[in-house]
């Protein structure tokens, strides 16, 4: 009993809990606040900040998401095999700090912006430091995810089952805690305007404070150590596995004749090398993995509510985090109220029912998604195709003007103080001395502004902390990013100072602002709406939201205590490893559809994500179906139930034996 408890300290107990678990919750909340809260801005960070499109943007973001959830077969490994789940955990902390601190620094402009234009002088850099953080953040992530959870688990005694499946409950709303503060936080962190030379939004703070959060986390977790049951590295269990499994595949078809009796099992063929209990936790191992196949395609759909679902609401109006508020709230109600009544109406509602119920929700948020975003495609601007130009004419003058293209185009009548857009398949020629022509490239971010000055004074012009210097008579400035709503404008020149309230800008707006005149300190200006504002309210993704939220709740946590309680004792973080490896492999599946399909509407994509997922579950309901329920606790004493006989059987021959000596 002391050999097998090595290392094993007695927690002190709390309200039925061991007082170790609030350490380890309270180092998730944190870990979780500073990992959702740099995700939850990366996709905009790459888009805005290193000028990569959707597409792009997309790709990378999933590619990180699933080099998340590789790494947590790494993590198994050494916590299994070598470190043990406590040094595991700390060290890769140690590097997932790192990580965070490197992506801050790369997201600081100055340093990177040696002449002070607001670009940066080497654009490869950011780059490179952006990548080399998420590369380690990556691996700190994925490397603790396996260890965390079952190091959790490992703290209840055999008789707290309760309270372990109850853990898990309160360790996902840590999870989701953390992810509601920080996803909140986060954005409203960016949306600051920081810098020394050059102002940004500030991503430094963004990511710099999630940075600190996991300094914090480490620092509880190493705060709690001696409390906490640490259960030693078991030997290197997973090569043990593949070892057996190679072993028994080689052996059946070793002996592939008839001479050989078929076994019950095609693990069996290991017995002739390995012994019968771990031939039996890996079945259980394998059944479970076998049922892991189909769930990666809910985590295809899940997970894009951090990249398209983003982006989608980039196009709408409005500001609001939805899905860890549902997390928050679903949770306990579902385990408290829920379940029970389900219970009370004799529904046998068992874990893999569950997950089933949650993948057919998932699909339905998609098509929830679909609905709105062929609402959002009816309220977005056409812009020109390829072989296409666009060009906006704006008339400064007092008078109509008419302004002919070429023979083969109408004239275009252009009123006085109005503007006029032009698409044509073939190059424009203008010229005409009273209008300003400048093609619009712009961001459908908050809202875009640029200036066009009819004053005779040169003027230097600010508005919300920004300055345009010198502007002179009918120059136009570059269009820049502004918060949505009204805001401050000053014009200055060497004889007259005034100023004015603007009118209030949309979400995705884009306009030019025509300096008319300055009279008695007071503004004149003028409005030429280049792009409408987003017309369609985030509100609209609510239903979407919580209807995946619901999904997340009955599929996630419900996985997380069926991989626990379906593991053997010595491979609890090697199922853990399996269960986020779908998570990875779910990641892959967008990376591949969304680029195989060459779908040119973004509904008809998210449709698609949908049917297949309803295709999986299908599979998975009929796989969920033949599956049996385990009890491994049960399984090993069984196991070492029979070897005490074997050993009590050998010492009764040993003394007939003695005996028998004793008499000759």
């Amino acid at each position: 009993f002391a050999e097998k408890n090595k290392g094993h300290r007695s927690s002190p107990g709390c309200f039925g809990y061991p007082l170790s678990i609030f350490f380890i919750v309270i180092n998730e909340f944190c870990e979780r606040f500073s990992y959702y809260g740099m995700r939850a801005v990366l996709v905009l960070y790459f888009k805005y900040f290193l000028s990569w499109d959707d597409n792009l943007a997309t790709a990378i973001y999933h590619t990180f998401v699933a080099l998340c959830y590789l790494t947590p077969i790494l993590g198994a490994l050494v916590a299994d095999s070598w470190l043990g789940k406590f040094k595991t955990i700390v060290y890769l902390s140690i590097v997932y700090t790192i990580g965070q601190t490197v992506l801050s620094v790369g997201s600081i402009n100055d340093m990177l912006d040696q002449n002070k234009d607001g670009v940066p002088d080497d654009p490869k850099i950011p780059i490179a430091l952006s990548m080399v953080g998420l590369v380690l953040i990556a691996l700190g992530t994925g490397g603790i995810k396996p260890c965390v959870a079952a190091f959790g688990g490992d703290q209840f005694e055999d008789h707290q089952e309760k309270q372990r499946t109850r853990f898990f409950s309160i360790f996902y709303l840590s999870i989701n805690a953390g992810s509601l503060i920080s996803t909140i936080v986060t954005p409203i962190l960016r949306e600051l305007q920081c810098g020394i030379h050059t102002t940004q939004q500030c991503y430094p703070l963004a990511f710099g404070i999630p940075a600190v959060l996991m300094a914090v986390a480490l620092l509880v977790f190493i705060a709690g150590s001696t409390m906490y049951k640490k259960v030693e590295p078991q030997g290197n269990i997973m090569i043990r596995v593949v070892k057996c499994i190679v072993f028994a595949v080689r052996n059946r078809f070793k002996h592939r004749s008839k001479q050989y009796p078929k076994r019950e099992h095609w693990m069996d063929w290991a017995n002739e090398k390995y012994d019968k209990q771990l031939i039996a936790q890996i079945k259980m191992v394998l059944k479970v993995l076998f049922l892991y196949i189909p769930l990666p395609m809910f985590w295809a759909l899940f997970d894009q509510q951090g990249s398209r679902w983003t982006l989608q609401a980039t196009t709408m109006n409005g500001d609001f985090t939805v899905n860890p508020i549902l997390i928050i709230i679903m949770v306990p109600v579902v385990d408290a109220v829920l379940y029970p009544l389900i219970k009370k109406c004799h529904i046998n509602f068992t874990p893999l029912r569950k997950m089933t119920v949650g993948m057919l929700l998932a699909a339905l948020a998609f098509v929830a998604a679909a609905l709105v975003q062929i609402q959002i495609d009816k309220t977005l601007p056409v812009f020109p195709m390829d072989g296409e130009s666009q060009i906006k004419v704006i008339n400064l003058g007092n008078e109509n003007a008419a302004i002919k293209f070429t023979d083969t185009l109408p004239p275009v009548n252009v009123a006085s103080s109005a503007s006029v857009c032009v698409v044509n398949n073939c190059r424009l020629y203008l010229t005409i001395c009273i209008c300003i022509m400048n093609s619009i490239v712009f961001k459908r971010v908050f809202c875009l502004l640029r200036f066009i000055s009819n004053m005779n004074s040169t003027v230097n012009i600010t508005m919300s902390n920004t300055v345009f210097t010198e502007v002179t008579y009918l120059s136009v400035t570059n269009y820049t990013a502004f918060k949505r709503g009204s805001m401050m404008i000053k014009v200055d020149s060497d004889t007259f100072h005034c100023n004015t309230t603007s009118m209030t800008f949309g979400y995705g707006s884009a306009y030019t602002i025509i300096l008319e005149g300055c009279n008695n300190d007071s503004l004149s200006l003028g409005y030429v709406e280049d792009i409408e504002p987003n017309t369609i309210n985030m509100a609209w993704q609510i239903p979407q939201y919580f209807i995946i939220t619901c999904a997340e709740v009955v599929f996630s946590v419900t996985g997380l205590s069926f991989s626990y309680s379906q593991a053997p004792a010595n491979m609890k973080s090697v199922l853990q490893a399996g269960w986020l490896l779908t998570v990875a492999v779910g990641n892959i599946i967008v990376l591949i559809i969304a680029g195989a399909s060459k779908l040119s509407e973004q509904w008809a994509e998210y449709v698609l994500f949908a049917s297949l997922l309803v295709g999986v579950t299908i599979i998975f309901a009929i796989m969920a179906y033949f599956y049996t329920y385990v009890d491994p606790a049960e399984v090993e004493a069984q196991f070492n139930e029979d070897e005490n006989k074997r050993e009590e059987k050998v010492d009764s021959q040993i003394k007939v034996l003695s005996l028998m000596q004793h008499r000759d």
